[in-house]
Order: C-alpha cells, then sequence, then structure tokens
C-alpha cells in the first residue's frame, strides 16, 4: 500500500503563494515591452536630467551631492523599483478581466497567501531590474563593497516590496488599467518626485519640506543613500535606524492594508 501525503499547514500556505509569484515571473519574461518600459525609461531620465543639470546643481552633505549623476543615481534604482512594482500589480486587473482572479477567490486559500503570491512576485522583478541598474554604479564612480552591496539589496527589497503592496491595494480596486494609470499619475509620481529623488530636502519651502517629511518614499530612499554610500557622513539625510523602520513599517502597514483589501469583492468578481 502506498502512502498519501497529507499537506501540512505551512505547504497549504507557501506552495499557493509561491505558485502565484512564479506566474507573475512567467508573464514578465513574456512580455519584453514591460523589461524596456520599466528599466530603460528610468536609465533615459537618469542621463537627460543628469546631464543637463548637472553642471548647475549641487547638494552639500549628501552623498554624491557634488555630481548629479552620482545623486541622481539612488532616486534612479527608486524610479526603475517604482514603475516595475507598480507596474506589475497590473496583473491583478487584467487576471480579473479573464476570469482568473475569479477562480484563485473561490479556492479555499486565506487571503494573505493570494495577496503575498501577488506581493512576492512585483517584489522579485523589481528587485532584479534594480540590481540589473546597480551594476552600472562604477561608470559614475560608485563602487560599492560588499557590506554595501547587502545592505542596498536588502533596502531594495523593502522598498520593492512595499510599493507592490501598494500597488495590490490600488489595483484591486480597479476594473481599468486607465484608471489605474490615472491614480499612478495622481499619487504615485508625485511620491517620488517628493522623495528627495530628484532634490534634497534641505533648501526646499517649508511646506514641500513637510510634505517630504511625510512621505515614507523619503526614508526609503534616505535608506537606499546610506547603503550604497554606506560609510559616508550624511548629515543632510533621516538617520539610519529612523529610514529603516519606516521603511520597514511602512512594508507591513501595505501587506496588512492589501491582506484587508482583499477580503472585499467588486461587483466584476461576481459575474
Amino acid at each position: 500500500m502506498g502512502t498519501v501525503s497529507v499537506p501540512t499547514e505551512r505547504n497549504y500556505w507557501l506552495l499557493p503563494a509561491f505558485s502565484l509569484a512564479w506566474r507573475e515571473l512567467v508573464r514578465f519574461a513574456r512580455q519584453r515591452n514591460r523589461v524596456v518600459g520599466a528599466l530603460l525609461t528610468p536609465v533615459v531620465f537618469w542621463l537627460l536630467i543628469g546631464g543637463g543639470i548637472g553642471r548647475s546643481f549641487a547638494a552639500p552633505g549628501v552623498p554624491g551631492g557634488d555630481n548629479f549623476l552620482s545623486f541622481f543615481f539612488p532616486g534612479t534604482v527608486l524610479m526603475i523599483i517604482l514603475f516595475t512594482s507598480i507596474f506589475s500589480t497590473i496583473s491583478i486587473i487584467e487576471d480579473r478581466r479573464e476570469g482568473f482572479l475569479q477562480s484563485v477567490l473561490v479556492a479555499p486559500l486565506p487571503r494573505l497567501t493570494i495577496v503575498l503570491g501577488k506581493v512576492l512576485g512585483g517584489t522579485i522583478l523589481a528587485f532584479g531590474q534594480g540590481l540589473l541598474f546597480l551594476l552600472i554604479g562604477p561608470l559614475v564612480g560608485i563602487h560599492l563593497t560588499l557590506p554595501a552591496f547587502v545592505a542596498t539589496c536588502g533596502i531594495m527589497t523593502l522598498i520593492a516590496f512595499g510599493l507592490t503592496a501598494l500597488g495590490f491595494c490600488i489595483a484591486w480596486c480597479m476594473s481599468s488599467t486607465q484608471g489605474f494609470h490615472a491614480i499612478m499619475n495622481l499619487l504615485l509620481l508625485p511620491m517620488w518626485f517628493l522623495s528627495g529623488a530628484l532634490f534634497p530636502t534641505t533648501g526646499a519651502y517649508r511646506a514641500i519640506n513637510w510634505i517630504m517629511m511625510a512621505n515614507p518614499l523619503t526614508y526609503g530612499l534616505a535608506a537606499l543613500r546610506r547603503a550604497i554610500y554606506l560609510g559616508v557622513d550624511s548629515p543632510a539625510l533621516p538617520g539610519w535606524l529612523l529610514s529603516l523602520g519606516i521603511t520597514c513599517g511602512f512594508a507591513l502597514l501595505m501587506l496588512a492594508l492589501a491582506t484587508r483589501i482583499a477580503r472585499h469583492h467588486l461587483t466584476s468578481d461576481l459575474q
């Protein structure tokens, strides 16, 4: 008599999540235009903006502030992570339209499993593309030591996880990609602009400075700068513990919010 394997509680949670994450990776690999859009667009911005205003820019106290291409480098990494994370969650809208999401929703799975599957897939994609751009750092004089590289990879993963979970929250409530793009242009791009990617918080108008300090991406980018320029004094940036704490808190908060939102259905889910 053969033995029948009984799924453990861990497999019951993790295997479906990994399967959904793998599906996101396969879908991304089959859509080459997403690779071009998510990776090359920020690179073009980095070169054009850096080449255009680099000679008239200075950010005292910020690592890389004497060279705009170096200063803008962590911001470009953040842009790549933002674009890839957010665009990966458009698949939720597509899955709803194609009927795949409805079939997943009727499965006897905790909603956290579904959320983790989607978020992990987007996180891996965003981290991978950010890592590719990170490899061209030596071209602008950014040479990462091994501790700096490990710290940078950890921060990139946290940021990607939080942004993908945020994208999940937005996409779950949408039934059209047009509405999703409108929200992205209205909310997410200003979050990036006001994160310190283009200009430091010091020197900005007081009202803008307050908004920047309330923006969670400001602290994610500060942690990313400190990781890339590990060991360099950074008096103009928020501290390590504050930046890391807010970045972790943002990721956990977005995961909890995504799980809560996933318990609610749209009308199209019931059709």
